[in-house]
C-alpha cells in the first residue's frame, strides 16, 4: 500500500509539470517528514549524490558534444562516409547510420547525435527524393545509437547506481551497438529498394576525392578510437577519457579545422553547463527519493514480492519490459535509472541477473523511450531540425522500434553479446 501511495504522489506533481528533479525532492522529502525524520540532512543527501568521479565525465562529455554541434563537424564525417557508400540504393540512409554510430563514439548522448547528424543528413536525403517519414525515422532512431555505443552518459549514470565498474558498461555496450547498427543497416537498404529511395544512388566520386574526404574526416574517427580505445586497452578510466576527447576535439576544432569562434565556444559552455544542472538535480532529488524508499523498505518489499510470485527470469524480464515501456511514454531516460533501478536491483541476484547485462538491457528500453511519443525527445529534436510533422517522425521510427525490441530478446537470449567483451579479458 506504501508502494502505492509513493508511486501516486510522485506520479500526481510529474503530471503537474514539476520538473522532474524537484519533483523527486519534493516526494522524498515528504516521505521523511512522514516517518519524523529531520529534514536537515535533506541537503547534505543531496549535495552528496554529486561527489563522484564517475560523474565528473558527465559533463565533459556533454561539453564535448556541444563543441563538436557549434564546429559543424559532422558535414566533414557525413561527407567522407557518403562517398563510400553513397553509389548503392539507400547509400544515403547507410551514410546516415555509419555516422550517428561513429558520433555516438564521441558524444554519449543521443540528442547531440540527433542534431548534429541530422543539420546534414535531412536535407541531403529530402533533396534526393528520400520518402519522408524514412528520412525522419532513420534520423531519431539513428541518433539512439548516442547512448548504447560507449560512451554513454545513461550508463555513467547507471555504473555509478549500481556500484557497477565503467568501463565494464562501457565495453558491454560494444557488441549490442554494433549488431543494432547492423541491423539498422539492414533496415535501410530494404526498405531503399522497397520504394524509400530512389533507384540509383550517386555515382561514386573518383579515389582522390574520396582519399581528399576521409582524410578531412579523419580527425573525428581518431578521437572516437581513442577514446573506446583507451578505456578498453586499460590506458585511462572512463573519466579520464572524456577528458582526453575533450582536449582532443579542442585541438580539432579550435586549431586544425578553426571552425569555432569564442561566441560558439561560449555558447557550447553554456549550454553544456544547463544541461549539466539539470541532470545534477535529478540526480540529487534521485537520491533523496532512494533515501526515503529505503527507510521505507519499498526495495525490499517488492524484491521479496518477485521472488515469492515470479519464478523466471524471462518474465521478471517480461514484467520489467511492460514497465519501462510505460514509464518510458512520460520520463526522461535518466530519470528512469534513477527511480526504478534501486527499487530493481535487490531483485537482480533473485532472478540470477547479471547487473551489467541488466544496464545494457535498460539503456536499451530508454533508447525505446526516446523515439516514443508523447516525450520522446529525438522525435521534437528530428521535427525541429527537418520542420517536419511530428506524424511523419512518429511514422517513421515505428519499424525501428521493432528492431529494438528484437534486440531486446536476442540479447537475452544470447546474453554472451553483451557480456563477451567485458568479461573476456
Amino acid at each position: 500500500m506504501e508502494s502505492l501511495f509513493v508511486l501516486l504522489a510522485l506520479l500526481a506533481l510529474l503530471f503537474a509539470g514539476i520538473p522532474v528533479g524537484i519533483a523527486l525532492t519534493a516526494t522524498g522529502t515528504g516521505l521523511l517528514l512522514l516517518k519524523g525524520i529531520p529534514i536537515a540532512g535533506v541537503p547534505e543527501e543531496f549535495l552528496a549524490s554529486f561527489n563522484s568521479f564517475i560523474l565528473l565525465a558527465v559533463p565533459i562529455f556533454l561539453l564535448t558534444s556541444n563543441i563538436l554541434l557549434k564546429a559543424g563537424v559532422a558535414k566533414d564525417l557525413f561527407d567522407a562516409v557518403q562517398r563510400w557508400v553513397g553509389g548503392i540504393r539507400g547509400g544515403v540512409a547507410v551514410a546516415t547510420i555509419i555516422s550517428c554510430g561513429i558520433f555516438a563514439a564521441i558524444s554519449g548522448s543521443s540528442v547531440a547525435v540527433a542534431a548534429m547528424i541530422g543539420t546534414v543528413a535531412i536535407p541531403e536525403m529530402t533533396r534526393r527524393g528520400y520518402d519522408r517519414p524514412f528520412v525522419m525515422g532513420t534520423l531519431a532512431a539513428g541518433a539512439t545509437l548516442g547512448i548504447l555505443i560507449p560512451p554513454s552518459i545513461p550508463l555513467i549514470v547507471y555504473a555509478a547506481v549500481a556500484e557497477e565498474s565503467t568501463a565494464s558498461m562501457f565495453l558491454a555496450g560494444i557488441g549490442p551497438g554494433l549488431c543494432l547498427v547492423a541491423a539498422f543497416l539492414v533496415y535501410c537498404l530494404v526498405k531503399s529498394h522497397r520504394g524509400g529511395a530512389p533507384e540509383t544512388g550517386d555515382a561514386m566520386d573518383d579515389p582522390r576525392s574520396r582519399l581528399t574526404l576521409s582524410i578531412k574526416a579523419a580527425p573525428t574517427i581518431i578521437i572516437a578510437l581513442t577514446m573506446i580505445g583507451g578505456i578498453y586497452a586499460g590506458i585511462f578510466t572512463p573519466t579520464e577519457s572524456s577528458a582526453v576527447g575533450l582536449t582532443m576535439t579542442l585541438v580539432y576544432v579550435l586549431v586544425l579545422r578553426r571552425s569555432l569562434d569564442f561566441k560558439g565556444l561560449r555558447e557550447a559552455v553554456v549550454g553544456a553547463g544547463l544541461t549539466t544542472a539539470n541532470l545534477l538535480l535529478i540526480i540529487g532529488g534521485a537520491n533523496v527519493f532512494g533515501k526515503a524508499l529505503l527507510l521505507y523498505r519499498i526495495p525490499f518489499e517488492i524484491s521479496n514480492w518477485i521472488a515469492t510470485n515470479i519464478e523466471t527470469a524471462g518474465l521478471f524480464v517480461l514484467i520489467v519490459t511492460a514497465l519501462l515501456l510505460v514509464l518510458g511514454l512520460f520520463l526522461e531516460g535518466i530519470a528512469m535509472i534513477l527511480i526504478v533501478l534501486p527499487v530493481l536491483l535487490p531483485s537482480l541476484g533473485v532472478n540470477g541477473i547479471d547487473p551489467v547485462w541488466f544496464g545494457i538491457y535498460f539503456v536499451l528500453m530508454i533508447e525505446l523511450a526516446l523515439i516514443t511519443p508523447p516525450v520522446g525527445m529525438n522525435l521534437f529534436v528530428i521535427q525541429s531540425v527537418a520542420r517536419s510533422d511530428l506524424n511523419e517522425v512518429i511514422r517513421g521510427v515505428i519499424p525501428y522500434v521493432v528492431i529494438m525490441m528484437g534486440m531486446v530478446a536476442l540479447i537475452y537470449y544470447v546474453p554472451s553479446i553483451v557480456l563477451y567483451i567485458p568479461f573476456s579479458g
